[in-house]
């Protein structure tokens, strides 16, 4: 491993971080001796990022935690595009309010992450539709086009796989490419960002922008992206059965939060360790050695450790404790997901088939049925195999709750109101 002079750089590259970077000797000596403004933006496509945004936002966090300045680029302007990066089709067309609320949400997460101020090092959130919608487009064309080559732009990754799966990519999307390149020669201009991180299907957007800014402004800008993210087995970060893994409250509860971390796959533990907490290496080389059932523990600390930095200790510390209750207890802990039922419709009695689709145990009737065949669910920790099963008052447990379970390890509690 090359030894780098910066700690940023010492940091990235121990940890699993980097995949590729521009320049890399000479943004090492820039860092070592410089305080770096660095940029990664967000498009605003839904009202939380989900966990495979984490790699990004942890690399801001270290940059910050090395004496840096992180901005963050919500992508006010160009989510009116889409990013067809990674993708298959077309994303939708949201509305200007659209754009808006999810832009809300999104940035409830960074100040967990990230300290907020006007000092040198503190971070700034920036909105890239304050530039962008000014733009008049003729002039645009005039002044940014001839500096693109649309030969070298049919080579990147994000458009050869449109093509090559004779999937449409629309010119609208194509435009991609050049805004966020602007955005970054914009951001050089008014706050001397220098270096641009992302993931590594940003790395032809990425590099876009480092020559936009060297061929109109002469600068020397850097690059640098993270690995895609796969599990062991080769699933994608943070898909899961249930969908995505979201980073806000509201969207997944802390408890299905830490839930997905402890059920990291074993060979995922060390390189989970490393990008997703801030343990010391020396901390992750030892939890990583452990073995059969002692792996578990190292999975409960990473748990802990991503839960902590996302939703604070003490949601943290109330999902070890709930999980420990549900699992080695078969008592129903606290902060399981909770779902409300009116009184009146327990009374009458309410399809188990149903209340398990209410819980999001099941996504489907069908999926119901299957999992019961199976002897996958169960009430009250009591195995059910009848479809017409109906749920009633009478289910109450003495702590006013009535627990559901859909296999060995999701669970959620419905309380009438």
């Amino acid at each position: 491993m090359t030894n780098y002079s910066s700690d940023f750089l010492k940091i990235l590259v121990e940890r699993g971080f980097v995949h590729q970077c521009t320049d890399i000797n000479v943004l090492d000596t820039k860092l070592a001796t410089e305080t770096v403004t660095a940029y990664i933006g967000f498009d605003c496509t839904a009202d939380s990022l989900h966990v495979g945004s984490l790699l990004p936002i942890m690399m801001l966090k270290w940059l910050q935690k090395c004496g840096h300045k992180p901005i963050v680029l919500m992508g006010g302007g160009t989510t009116k595009v889409g990013d067809p990066s990674g993708k298959d089709e077309s994303r939708k067309i949201l509305s200007d309010e659209d754009i808006l609320k999810n832009m809300e949400g999104i940035k409830k997460i960074f100040d967990k992450y990230l300290a907020f101020g006007e000092s040198s090092t503190d971070a700034i959130m920036l909105n890239n539709d304050e530039w962008l919608s000014n733009l008049g487009y003729i002039s645009f064309l005039r002044d940014i086009g001839p500096h693109f080559s649309i030969n070298r732009m049919l080579t990147f990754e994000s458009v050869k796989m449109r093509l090559d799966r004779e999937q449409t990519l629309s010119f609208l999307e194509f435009n991609y490419m050049i805004l966020q390149a602007y955005d970054f020669m914009e951001l050089s201009r008014r706050h001397n960002c220098t270096l641009q991180m992302g993931g590594s299907d940003q790395w032809g957007n990425i590099v876009n922008g480092t020559d936009l800014a060297r061929r109109v402004d002469g600068k020397l800008l850097f690059g640098l992206t993270s690995p895609l993210m796969t599990t062991s087995s080769g699933a994608k970060m943070g898909k899961t059965a249930n969908g995505a893994v979201w980073l806000n409250k509201d969207r997944l509860s802390s408890y299905d939060y830490w839930q997905f971390w402890r059920n990291t796959e074993d060979a995922d533990v060390g390189k989970f360790l490393r990008l997703f907490t801030e343990l010391p290496i020396s901390e992750i080389e030892r939890l990583e050695k452990l073995k059969d059932r002692e792996i578990n523990e190292a999975k409960k600390i990473l748990a802990d450790e991503a839960t902590k930095l996302c939703h604070g200790e003490s949601a943290a510390i109330e999902a070890r404790e709930t999980a420990r209750k549900t699992f080695e207890e078969g008592k129903a802990g606290g902060s399981l997901p909770t779902f409300d039922v009116q009184k009146d419709k327990l009374e009458a009695g309410i399809s188990l088939i149903d209340l398990l689709i209410l819980a999001k145990l099941c996504k489907s009737k069908g999926e119901s049925r299957r999992m019961m065949k199976q002897g996958g669910i169960r009430l009250n920790d009591e195995q059910i195999k009848d479809e017409a099963y109906s749920v009633t008052l009478e289910n109450i447990t003495d702590n006013g709750t009535i627990k559901l379970s859909s296999g060995k390890k999701r669970h959620a509690l419905i309380k009438t109101v």
